[in-house]
């Protein structure tokens, strides 16, 4: 992209190579697919609907709670690029083994999905850190906005190549079944991943580290103890973080939700697809517009513009009764959800200290992680206890108040004193 040196570039294109995995695997063409084989093989529907779900679960878990660890770790010396590309190997390798799985074989299949799980949240980790070493404190906001934008462009080229065998498949033009389309389209992911990791992996190095240390793992849960006092005793990044676990976990919620309440208001699956498709190109120039205005308003200001955006977002799910509604939310979800994710990693970036990059994505990774539980439970229960699904979409404006509120709490004069003292207090 104009205006990016060869190492944000390289940076940035990990997440046009990774994204095409978030839609194609995670999104569409693998939950259908695993249905598929799951119902083939006798399991009911429900129970396939439930193993999916515990995967996802007990593989983001997983994630989440040895993130900070694996963080630690790689904040010494040489170790960055290490964990980032055993993380990346994992998941591309056991993207093309979910090809390789017989048919009649869904719990194996679903194992090789948790693997990918492991591979892509891991290796995202240490892919966020990346940041501070591939660009200055002062360009973050773009740089981040950049990768996002390349990652809604990038994860859509792949998968239209995969939909397209998948229909002709269907229609009987291609010859061939359609689990041999599916696992087609596994290997393009897996193929499409791994070509634009290359670029970061030869171009971007660690500049910020820590020296090694005799026992270095021993050390690192040592330091973990010490992070998460400091993260707590440092009010900045203990008070964004907090702030980020509220509103991100609205905004995970109506992006992971949005399919489940077109289908109940009634919308076709392919009407979905195309604004699901839609939605992405959308959100390319709206990611690049917000990380501009970021440049030059403050990265917090766009943050509260992204916030506000998804208030009235959830408004307006509220009184949706046409597909022509669900059109405009879409278009206005994509207006702000590349925007609001790529700030917050920037924003978070240019609060912790460099050298300690890692340790410090690795709880914002958790905080993301688990924040994704409590908007689906209340949606989920306001849903249920009303008996309709706009109420409990509508019900999503508590997080984005509480998030946005306490982002109220956090100092602007990020990158001085505090983390100079955070990192002289580590010493």
């Amino acid at each position: 992209m104009k205006g990016l040196s060869k190492e944000e570039l390289s940076w940035a294109l990990y997440d046009w190579g990774n994204s095409a995995y978030s839609m194609t695997i995670t999104s569409t063409i693998l939950p259908i697919y695993f249905k598929m084989v799951a119902e083939n093989s006798g399991m009911s529907s429900s129970n396939s609907t439930a193993v999916w779900g515990y995967t996802i679960s007990i593989s983001t878990l997983l994630v989440s709670l040895i993130a900070p660890v694996l963080g630690t770790i790689a904040d010494y010396k040489g170790n960055k690029k290490k964990f980032f590309k055993f993380f990346c190997s994992i998941g591309i390798f056991s993207t093309i083994m979910l090809a390789l799985v017989p048919t009649d074989m869904p719990m194996i299949l679903l194992l090789n999905y948790g693997f990918t799980v492991l591979g892509f949240s891991g290796a995202n980790v240490f892919y966020d850190s990346f940041l501070v070493d591939a660009t200055s404190t002062e360009r973050m906001d773009k740089v981040s906005s950049a990768g996002f934008a390349l990652g809604y462009i990038g994860s859509t080229i792949p998968f239209i190549i995969s939909i397209v065998i998948v229909i002709l498949t269907q229609n009987g033009i291609l010859g061939i079944s359609i689990s041999l389309a599916c696992k087609i389209a596994f290997l393009i992911t897996a193929l499409w991943w791994g070509s634009f990791t290359i670029p970061l992996l030869r171009n971007v190095n660690q500049k910020y580290y820590i020296e090694k240390e005799p026992n270095p793992v021993k050390n690192s849960f040592v330091r973990i103890g010490k992070t998460f006092k400091d993260i707590r005793s440092h009010k900045k990044i203990f008070t964004f973080l907090i702030a980020y676990f509220f509103y991100i976990d609205g905004v995970d919620t109506i992006i992971g939700m949005a399919t489940s309440y077109g289908t109940d208001l009634g919308i076709s699956m392919t009407s979905l697809l195309v604004i699901l498709l839609l939605t992405q190109f959308v959100a390319f120039p709206f990611t690049i517009i917000y990380g501009r205005l970021a440049e030059k308003f403050g990265g917090k200001k766009m943050l509260y513009v992204g916030i506000t955006t998804y208030v009235i977002i959830s408004i307006y799910a509220y009184f949706l009764k046409t597909t022509l509604d669900f059109w405009i939310l879409a278009m206005a979800v994509g207006s702000a959800q590349g925007g609001i994710q790529a700030i917050s990693r920037s924003y978070f970036a240019k609060l912790v200290p460099k050298e300690k990059s890692n340790e410090f994505f690795g709880f914002y990774n958790v905080f993301g992680k688990f924040a994704a539980i409590m908007g689906p439970f209340l949606v989920g229960i306001v849903t249920q206890i009303t008996g309709q699904s706009n109420k409990g979409i509508i019900s999503l404006i508590v997080l984005f108040a509480i998030g946005g509120f306490i982002l109220t709490r956090v100092k602007e004069d990020y990158v001085t004193a505090e983390v100079t003292e955070l990192v002289s207090e580590s010493m």
